[in-house]
């Protein structure tokens, strides 16, 4: 067993929850992103071609002209919409192989006493990728509606969806569609320690994704001469600057990597809520007690 070995399989109380998410970043940091990178790579970079390639035409709609004025670019806008459809459908894969690959990692590691087995990993995401595709739509089609309808729907609906992805994952019994039902179901051991933990994890990411689109932010103002109020139209098209493009693509991975947090966050809560409804963890720890004495 691994010495820095984390036991997911046991209840927590809301500071073990937060400290025991960082605490597992920051012991497997180096394997799990190696892993994640490794299986997700292909996904992240077509999604970045892709941002990069929309950003890009995007930037040409709206054009600027020292001497002609405004020029509106609807030669290009039958190629935006396919770039806008390409970063779109790029950026559901690439997500769902990060969140895959990470959930599936930390089941290699429980089942392997934080040892992990990378191409059964490879195997997993593979295997449940049309089930994640399909839960997902699930998820944020209820997220949607529930912010249609009002703010406390959604404050409801964001605890099961937090651990949809986690049901689907770690039992492997389950569907997309008894996943997404069981979440409503599971969260009721114990709801309010749930949407407190997500609350605080959502604004911690918030402001650290905020971070990292400072610099992009910054160059924006500095190249159009905001800062020094003195404005330059012929440098308004920002986003056709390499170097803008650059910035913004690695801010937008960083932005991806940050939300390793809410995934790994998401398998610690539901092992508590479950550990709180069916023992699992405790029934396990007794049986290798019996099993070790014999």
């Amino acid at each position: 067993m691994n010495k820095n070995y984390i036991e997911f399989k046991k209840q927590r109380d809301f500071g073990l929850l937060l400290s025991d998410t960082f605490g597992f970043i920051r012991n497997e940091f180096k394997p799990f992103l190696k892993t994640i990178l490794t299986i997700s790579g292909p996904a992240l970079v077509l999604f970045l071609v892709a941002m990069s390639t929309y950003t890009y035409y995007a930037g040409d709609i709206l054009s600027f002209d020292v001497y002609g004025g405004t020029d509106f670019g609807f030669n290009n806008l039958g190629f935006l919409l396919l770039a806008a459809l390409a970063y779109m459908v790029s950026m559901v894969i690439a997500l769902i192989f990060v969140s895959s690959s990470a959930l599936h990692y930390i089941k290699s590691y429980i089942k392997n006493s934080g040892e992990v087995n990378v191409q059964e990993i490879k195997h997993n995401v593979s295997k449940t990728f049309w089930g994640y595709l399909g839960l997902g739509f699930l998820k944020y089609l209820t997220l949607f509606v529930a912010m249609l309808l009002c703010f406390f729907p959604v404050l409801y609906v964001m605890v099961p969806m937090f651990i949809v992805f986690s049901i689907y994952v770690f039992e492997g019994r389950r569907g997309a569609s008894s996943s997404y039902s069981y979440g409503y179901d599971l969260i009721n051991e114990d709801f309010w320690l749930s949407i407190g933990t997500i609350i605080v994890l959502f604004i911690l990411i918030y402001v650290l994704s905020m971070v990292f689109s400072v610099p992009a932010a910054i160059y924006t103002y500095l190249k159009t001469g905001i800062l020094s109020g003195e404005i330059d139209p012929e440098s308004l098209n920002t986003f056709q600057d390499p170097v803008y493009i650059l910035i913004n693509v690695i801010s937008n991975l960083f932005s991806i990597l940050l939300n390793l947090v809410l995934i790994v966050a998401s398998a610690f809560l539901y092992f508590h809520l479950n550990e709180k409804r069916n023992f699992t963890g405790t029934y396990q720890r007794i049986s290798n007690i019996g099993q070790i004495e014999e």
